[in-house]
């Protein structure tokens, strides 16, 4: 199959749309597919890059973060399209990559990639406890009303998870296709627990090794709850003896510098780009705390149980997603108090059992970025015979 994806915000200075496209572009090649991308850019051209290729269609620098470009040439990306001939034509955005394919009139079957849940991120992080999350969801009827009128362009929308499908096809965006994103299992091991390791960090605490080791890891961002997290552990944390380690950097960060000093036991690791480490600590931990609901995959969830730990996770979005009552336990999101109860239940728990089902939770639950490219273009195949057939 020849896939071409519309990409408004892939760039070479990108975070993770970047990553994934050219994951994807690295799994076409393998799978004897060619992907082509096609975004905008400082100027027109065309390069070979990791096996397919990108085609760059000139536009104005996005005026808000200048690391990227405005595709506004929808009479050019059209002409692209007609010259390339695909079988699927992916809309990688909500915005104008979306339309512009939407609105092709090629024969090809069409696609819209659903990666993102903006009320859940927004919306639901600074009114759902308050409101509540149904309530928010009501109040941005007119939100879905736009997501409708985008995906009917589409033969699929495609999501990452079956939380996400279920969600969104309850506000009549148009055939939600759940293709979940997966880890490197190999990298993120219970084989790297270090016991040695674990009493060197609890010692930063001055806590014994019969207390409990935690670990977040996360962006600080709104929408990640840090306060939350930092207040509900904190709580906890007066009951019972436990220390907790946050990996991560962000916008917020004064304000987790402000939470986290308020506790002799919350210790702040800042960023770092030594994947070794962060996964030998990771494994080397007790359990995992995460505070965000609006992810759709919940991508460090999936690390941390493929790492053997047992994790606390609001009870909504793609963390919850990921656990099941035999690795974790779950809470209100936005909730500090009823994430206290939920640090507490959990480590009256049999860890040792809680581990093994995790190991069961990764083997069977949990795959990894090749699985979800085999699946992604099995479905496209069926899509496109789905077509003839017609």
């Amino acid at each position: 199959m020849k896939i071409i994806d519309v990409a408004e915000f892939y760039t070479d200075q990108g975070g993770g749309v970047k990553t994934y496209i050219n994951q994807k572009l690295k799994a076409g090649e393998k799978h004897g597919h060619e992907i082509v991308i096609v975004a905008p850019g400082e100027d027109w051209g065309e390069e070979e890059r990791y096996g397919g290729r990108v085609i760059w269609v000139k536009g104005p620098r996005l005026p808000v973060d200048w690391r990227y470009y405005v595709l506004w040439r929808e009479k050019a990306v059209h002409e692209i399209l007609d010259r390339e001939k695909p079988d699927v034509v992916e809309g990688s955005s909500p915005w104008t990559g979306g339309w512009f394919a939407g609105r092709w009139k090629g024969d090809a079957v069409k696609t819209f990639i659903f990666h993102q849940d903006p009320v859940a991120a927004y919306p639901h992080t600074l009114l759902g406890n308050m409101l509540g999350f149904d309530k928010v969801d009501k109040l941005f009827g007119f939100y879905w009303k736009y997501l409708q009128r985008l995906s009917n362009n589409f033969d699929a929308t495609i999501v990452s998870g079956e939380w996400l499908a279920e969600r969104i096809d309850s506000f009549g965006v148009n055939n939600p296709v759940p293709v979940p994103f997966g880890i490197d299992k190999d990298f993120f091991s219970p084989s790297r627990r270090d016991l040695q390791l674990r009493a060197k960090l609890l010692a930063q605490f001055d806590l014994p090794e019969s207390a409990n080791l935690m670990i977040a890891i996360s962006r600080h961002h709104p929408e990640k709850r840090m306060g939350t997290l930092i207040d509900g552990f904190r709580a906890a944390a007066e009951k019972k003896p436990m220390g907790l380690i946050v990996f991560g950097d962000g916008p917020i960060r004064k304000y987790v510098d402000y939470k986290a000093n308020k506790s002799d036991y919350v210790k702040l690791m800042g960023f770092t780009e030594n994947r070794d480490e962060l996964a030998n600590i990771l494994a080397s931990c007790d359990y995992f705390v995460h505070g965000s609901s609006a992810e759709t995959y919940g991508i460090v969830v999936a690390e941390a149980v493929c790492s053997g730990l047992p994790v606390v996770v609001p009870a909504r979005g793609g963390a919850a997603d990921i656990a099941n009552k035999d690795i974790a336990e779950t809470y209100q999101s936005g909730n500090a108090s009823a994430l206290k109860g939920a640090l507490l239940n959990i480590i009256q728990k049999d860890r040792n059992e809680m581990v093994k089902a995790c190991q069961k939770t990764a083997e069977e639950g949990i795959g990894t970025m090749a699985d979800h490219f085999e699946l992604l273009f099995e479905k496209y195949q069926e899509l496109v015979q789905q077509k003839k057939d017609q």
